[in-house]
């Protein structure tokens, strides 16, 4: 056997070893029970792989975001062969590992039951303990479809290949460009073949490395995301590391269903989804209207003391305004199809920015006006698919608080600055505190247009933009706009979910395509730069991440009713009904319970209400001309004179306190 020299790199720890052939992965990290797999070549490679001289090799660790996906996309086999043993007739569609889990897709003649999912279960963790191993194999294409040939999903992603990672979400972990590959699962005492799935791993060495997982729900799915296709049967699952994250994420899981913003938006009666409308389109009922109007309004005073100018525009427009902007070609999928009258074909907007390049350009525009800052409230249309809906936070039709800056590029530095600043200020007067930034490039794909120098110049503006913030920048290769390079800032909520919230652009090419110019200080005709700039994402998302994030009970300042006045008695109504339009005429949105229920009823419809005070008066109050304050939390003050009351409410409503 001839020595093999290979390098172990740990972060920045590097160790040279030298090892006999046939050594494998596995071997440089013998004992070591958290690794799952090793990094060579920036390449993901089972514990099987046998190492070759000069490699250098990363371990793998279960708990890294490539182990967890391996731990998972190994327990969605195990689901899979459960499933085709339990049901033999199950046809295989694809299951790759997601966020916090898994899931497989299955041709089946009944749609499964919460019974069938247990039974899967159990069968799961029958081949689990019997520590299967996970087995690559490489194949030919003739190969591949003759292994395959009961197997119709599959032959049509052998078909695809190269891309079929496009044609299909998830199917990258099926088929690449390269060669393809199926896993075996082995008998672990006989070598036996017991199941097999095309795919390009890698995987666990064993079923046995699984520690811990839970079968979630199941839901129809149409093959590889088109409604033209078959419905297929989903199967979700999550899959942990180890018992204890499992059973925090399960308990997480019931305080995120608690928060979902499409549960509490009935509950307090704040909006629907008609059936009549179609999928992703909301209305909001009264209660949501006075949200959204103060989210507006207070957003609209914000910038006008910014220097913002606000505009208007429609809602469709001239299909050729969106070839000049550059969508149709690049971005028409998600477009509304083209509606024809008057010989024409019209398109309901999907973006504010085209008509926005066509206010700059009405007239002639001087150096003195820049920078130039355009603001709307603008409805656009975007044609999500329906399995990608999510109430308020994934939808058809929503409102953008979109702004578009004009500005040299002397300009730019000190504009990405100023406006990132101001994004992260309003974000956190609405109650959200942490933050991290994502820096989203170009890479080599051909969707990218522009030159190399724009885009490098446009890069490190955001770059230097974004460091000045002093919050953690995660880079994100090839998720840049077509046009250009973006930041957006991504903030936790209360139970430390993650969402995506505003995003700042720089674009050199909508002014280019739109013939955009400002005449300059010496008179020359110069292109200016335009930063897209979307603070809330959309009015009806950021409506719903608020809604989870204070799981309904919403500061008094965004509650639709800031506080209920609750009578001890029937005599007790006149007095608070003059409270409340004392109240009223200084702008707080004050409501009295005056129906026939008891009073513990009353404070009972309060608190599911989430409203932030009540206000209670009886005989004593009535006789010193005060109110009692009930908060939140249960506890009450008693004895408040009226004026007093008034003016704690408008305290908390100014300072945007959260009870």
């Amino acid at each position: 056997m001839s020595d093999v020299r290979v390098t172990i790199q740990r972060d920045s720890e590097r160790e040279e070893r030298v090892v006999t052939t046939g050594t494998t992965a596995a071997d440089l990290f013998q004992g070591e029970r958290s690794v799952v797999a090793a990094r060579v070549a920036g390449e993901l490679k089972d514990l099987a792989y046998e190492v070759a001289d000069g490699d250098a090799v990363e371990p793998v660790e279960i708990t890294s975001e490539d182990g967890l996906n391996i731990l998972r996309h190994s327990t969605a086999h195990v689901m899979a062969q459960a499933v085709q043993e339990l049901f033999p007739e199950a046809k295989l569609g694809i299951g790759p590992p997601i966020k916090d889990g898994f899931y497989y897709d299955f041709d089946v003649e009944t749609p499964f039951h919460p019974d069938d999912l247990k039974r899967i279960e159990k069968k799961m963790q029958e081949i689990q303990k019997r520590g299967q191993k996970f087995a690559r194999r490489a194949v030919s294409d003739d190969a591949a479809r003759e292994e395959l040939a009961d197997e119709p999903y599959k032959l049509e992603l052998i078909g695809l290949k190269g891309s079929a990672a496009d044609a299909a979400e998830g199917a990258s972990a099926e088929v690449g460009a390269g060669e393809l590959t199926i896993y075996d699962n082995l008998d672990a005492k006989t070598g036996e073949l017991c199941w097999k799935d095309l795919c390009r791993g890698p995987h666990l060495p064993s079923t046995r490395a699984i520690p811990a997982f839970k079968l979630m729900r199941s839901a129809a799915a149409y093959w590889r995301g088109s409604e033209k296709n078959k419905q297929l049967q989903r199967i979700y699952g999550t899959a942990w590391p180890t018992k204890d994250e499992l059973k925090a994420h399960l308990e997480f899981l019931v305080e995120a269903e608690k928060r979902d913003h499409r549960k509490l938006g009935a509950e307090l009666d704040l909006f629907s989804f008609p059936e009549e409308l179609g999928p992703g389109l909301a209305v909001f009922h009264p209660k949501g209207g006075v949200v959204r109007k103060v989210m507006e309004d207070y957003s609209r005073q914000r910038h006008e003391v910014s220097g913002y100018e606000f505009v208007n525009t429609p809602h469709l427009s001239k299909e050729r305004l969106f070839e000049i902007s550059g969508h149709l070609p690049h971005y028409g999928e998600s477009m509304f199809p083209a509606i024809e009258f008057d010989e024409q074909n019209y398109r309901l907007k999907a973006m504010n920015c085209p008509m926005h390049n066509l206010i700059f350009k009405s007239r002639g525009r001087s150096y003195r006006e820049l920078p130039l800052r355009l603001f709307e409230f603008g409805t656009v249309y975007r044609y999500e698919k329906s399995g990608v809906v999510h109430g308020l936070t994934r939808s058809r039709g929503f409102t953008q608080d979109d702004s578009h800056i004009y500005c040299t590029k002397e300009q730019m530095p000190q504009e990405l600055d100023t406006l990132l600043t101001f994004v992260l200020d309003l974000l956190r007067d609405y109650g959200l505190n942490e933050f991290e930034l994502e820096l989203s490039t170009r890479d080599e794909s051909d969707k990218f247009i522009g030159s190399d120098e724009d885009w490098e110049e446009a890069t490190e503006a955001l770059r230097q933009a974004a460091e000045k913030q002093g919050l953690p920048l995660v880079p994100d290769p090839g998720g840049a706009a077509y046009y250009g390079p973006k930041i957006s800032v991504q903030a936790r909520d209360a139970i430390g979910r993650s969402w995506q919230m505003s995003t700042l652009q720089v674009d050199f090419n909508q002014p280019k395509r739109f013939g955009l110019e400002y005449t300059a200080a010496d008179g020359s005709k110069q292109q200016p730069v335009m930063l897209h700039r979307a603070l809330f994402g959309s009015i009806e998302r950021f409506f719903g991440v608020l809604l989870e994030h204070y799981a309904g009970a919403f500061p008094a300042w965004l509650a639709p009713v800031q506080a209920t006045c609750i009578p001890i008695g029937d005599a007790h109504v006149p007095y608070l009904q003059e409270f409340a339009a004392e109240a009223k005429t200084k702008g707080l949105r004050i409501e009295v319970d005056s129906s026939s229920d008891r009073m513990q009823k009353k404070i009972r419809n309060a608190q599911k209400s989430k409203v932030p005070f009540m206000v209670i008066a009886g005989d004593e109050d009535v006789a010193h001309g005060a109110v009692s304050f009930r908060y939140r939390d249960g506890s009450q003050k008693n004895g408040i004179p009226r004026e007093e009351a008034i003016a704690e409410l408008l305290d908390v409503v100014e300072r945007r306190v959260q009870l």
